[in-house]
């Protein structure tokens, strides 16, 4: 009776943290095989979408995943950026391998690439955005599990979970699920227990909201004033006098100035006489002559 209790409190919980987030709130267009997860149209034109077939889609999900042995067989993928961070976190938490970004193409296809793969199963977060993967796994046989919203395309999609993948508090929020029923269904984390990890760190954060933290951490920083010391005081009270004194040994004499105009050997520059000029005598058989300017012979 008390287990039952908590299960049902833990799944009111579960949903209200689903209506909080916006899993419930679907767009304005519906596709044909969306149409059995939709609750209600609101007057605006938005669609609603039954919470307790998310639920159950989920833990249908959570099943398959524990029924392959090895966790690395498991890619989940997002291109978007608001399910990158869920993507990694619940890799992380299942074990399983992880392709935040855009995804290469003939990654599950073309052998002679490096990131090839062959994985067992398939998660997405967007069929729309992640068209390329889906149809990969297509063609190799791959099972295939997505988050699909109410215009979402169900083409290749073997289980479609039913909720919104346009909100980053949402997908957070359904990888929090997900990842939790999985540690439950392993036996890893008590069922009808609370989980410790915090759904917020499924969520997508902003370049801006991540630097907060660390502009207010600098800002909280106490410099010390180095200049508030020396108020008042000169350099001639820190330094001694006798400091700038110079070193003499005693009993050596100082070394005696001198310059170009001192008075060395008797003169300087201008005193210095002229270095004798050599004479060349010329080789045997050649006549001198004097060369008169003025007669050509």
């Amino acid at each position: 009776m008390a287990n039952a209790q908590k299960t049902s409190s833990t799944k009111e919980l579960d949903i209200r943290m689903m209506l909080a987030s916006e899993v419930h709130l679907g767009t304005k267009n519906c596709d044909f095989q969306m149409e059995r997860y939709v609750y209600k149209r609101r007057n605006d034109g938005i669609y609603i979408i039954n919470v307790g077939k998310t639920l159950e889609k989920l833990q249908l999900a959570a099943r398959i995943i524990v029924a392959i042995e090895n966790p690395q067989d498991i890619i989940v993928q997002s291109a978007r950026p608001y399910g990158q961070r869920a993507v990694l976190k619940f890799a992380q938490y299942t074990g399983c391998h992880a392709i935040a970004g855009r995804h290469t193409p003939g990654t599950f296809t073309n052998q002679l690439q490096t990131s090839f793969s062959e994985p067992r199963l398939l998660i997405l977060t967007d069929p729309r955005t992640d068209h390329q993967p889906i149809k990969e796994a297509a063609l190799s046989n791959i099972p295939t599990i997505a988050f699909c919203d109410t215009d979402s395309p169900m083409r290749y999609v073997d289980i479609g979970i039913p909720a919104n993948n346009k909100g980053k508090h949402s997908i957070g929020c359904l990888f929090w699920l997900l990842a939790r029923m999985v540690l439950q269904m392993r036996g890893l984390t008590p069922p009808g227990h609370k989980w410790d990890v915090m759904v917020d760190l499924f969520f997508y954060r902003e370049p801006e909201e991540a630097k907060e933290p660390e502009e207010e951490n600098v800002q909280a920083l106490e410099y010390t004033d180095y200049s508030a010391a020396a108020v008042g005081t000169e350099w001639s009270n820190q330094i001694p006098d006798a400091q700038w004194t110079p070193d003499v040994v005693p009993g050596v004499p100082a070394p005696v100035a001198s310059g170009w105009d001192a008075d060395q050997g008797g003169g300087g520059w201008d005193a210095a006489a002229a270095p004798p000029m050599a004479t060349v005598a010329p080789p045997a058989g050649v006549i001198a002559t004097v060369a008169n300017p003025g007669v050509w012979e």
